[in-house]
């Protein structure tokens, strides 16, 4: 490969790192600078291209997980929290490991049912403009439509029922396009909890779900990692494992003061740009 392909690498790796935890849709995104501009399947198969899309995912997944360390930990009963003014660090009013797999729910169930119908026939240029103006909707309605006093402020607050809830409101993210942060923190939006802890919830189930569903897409196309295709692969997947540590902070940091308006605005503006370019 010539070093033109590995600065493609890089740029993807860069796009995914910005847009897969933001509610844009990393997908309209792809769109727009790989099938538009750069062209990656000029000199890679498709299947290949694919491969590469999932390593660049894996990239930006291994950027939460470092993110939530403490958080995942906590989880997995792996870290003995220190007792707070005199209490015992027990679970309570903690985030629990089975409020996470219940969120986890709803998505997982209709993702194995439905895995092959979604590849066949959602896929399309169509299908995601329909997701980023849908999806910029439900943003819309949970910033005017959700409690001004949230019941849960950070997410070791959230309910079982607000976890299931979230969940179900994720599973409108198996349409391309609709973004699945996007989704889900509108959920939780809606259904009581801070933009803040929405957010924080949202990425906590991403972790298992994407790793889940990328690792098992990754087994099924292991044949396209060949080591003259590894110097492509790992320059996407580093360069989207940094930019996602480092969109992830800044988005924590300002969801809570700008909330989900500007990011609906940015998607119908984008799905626009994608319906005139086509």
């Amino acid at each position: 490969m010539e070093w033109m392909e590995y600065i493609k690498a890089v740029i993807l790796g860069i796009v995914e790192g910005l847009t897969e935890f933001a509610p844009v849709s990393s997908t309209g995104h792809m769109i727009i600078v790989d099938d538009m501009w750069l062209k990656t399947q000029q000199f890679l198969s498709q299947p290949a291209a694919n491969t590469f899309k999932v390593v660049i995912q894996l990239g930006s997944i291994l950027a939460v997980v470092v993110l939530f360390w403490g958080r995942f930990m906590d989880l997995l009963g792996l870290r003995r929290r220190k007792a707070k003014n005199g209490g015992n660090g027990s679970d309570q009013g903690r985030l629990k490991l089975t409020q996470v797999i219940v969120g986890l729910i709803p998505a997982g169930v209709l993702g194995v049912l439905f895995d092959d119908y979604i590849d066949e026939h959602l896929f399309s240029t169509r299908t995601v403009l329909i997701g980023l103006v849908v999806g910029a909707l439900l943003m819309i309605a949970a910033d005017v439509w959700g409690p001004k006093r949230p019941k849960a402020e950070t997410v070791d607050q959230i309910t079982y029922g607000q976890a299931f809830s979230v969940g179900v409101i994720q599973c409108l993210s198996l349409w391309p396009g609709f973004s699945r942060s996007g989704s889900t923190i509108s959920g939780g939006v809606l259904f009581g909890m801070s933009h803040r802890a929405a957010a924080d919830f949202t990425f906590i189930m991403a972790v298992p779900i994407m790793a889940g569903a990328s690792g098992l897409s990754l087994l099924k196309n292991w044949e396209y990692v060949t080591a003259d295709m590894l110097p492509f692969f790992a320059a996407g997947f580093i360069s989207s494992f940094i930019v996602a540590l480092l969109a992830i902070r800044f988005f924590l940091k300002l969801i809570n003061r700008i909330k989900l308006v500007p990011f609906a605005v940015y998607r119908i503006v984008l799905a626009g740009i994608i319906f005139f370019m086509l």
